[in-house]
């Protein structure tokens, strides 16, 4: 499915998604023109998702973090926490919680609020929250050490 190729194009675009096609030929070996190929075909196949900047959620007064872990009995669920604007993830899990939440918010105020609106959503039976004091690791990076057999990270 991938050559060592795909893998260190791959490799370079996590690390640095805004790197110029030139600088990855470079640093592959390749033509600029066959890297760009390269990199078409994996958007094609659906392994590149997409590109996006990481923005410092505290300089948007969002530096508050917090997992909802919510029971539910409604199919419906998910979606509807979906479009709650300040969740980020939605997570459906094994066991006696059926989705896996997590937000970022202003403050305990703004989360009160929040967890009001989840609490109240068709369906939902009980929430448990964990409000994040510091995060040690945060990443969406996959790890491509097992495709490429080089080590390389």
């Amino acid at each position: 499915m991938f050559d060592e190729i795909d893998i260190h194009i791959l490799e370079i675009l996590q690390e640095k998604a805004r790197i110029p096609n030139a600088e990855v030929a470079r640093q592959v070996g390749m033509a600029p023109s066959a890297v760009l190929e390269r990199i078409r075909k994996l958007e094609e196949r659906g392994i590149i998702e997409g590109y996006e900047v990481r923005l410092n959620p505290a300089c948007f007064h969002q530096g508050l973090s917090a997992f909802v872990q919510v029971e539910s009995d409604g199919a419906a669920t998910a979606q509807a926490l979906a479009e709650i604007t300040s969740v980020q993830e939605v997570h459906q899990v094994v066991g006696p919680d059926g989705f896996l939440v997590k937000l970022r918010t202003a403050d305990h105020t703004t989360l009160a609020r929040i967890l009001g609106e989840i609490r109240a959503l068709e369906g939902v039976r009980s929430i448990r929250t964990q409000v994040v004091l510091e995060t040690v690791k945060e990443t969406r990076r996959v790890d491509l050490t097992e495709h490429n057999g080089n080590g390389r990270h």
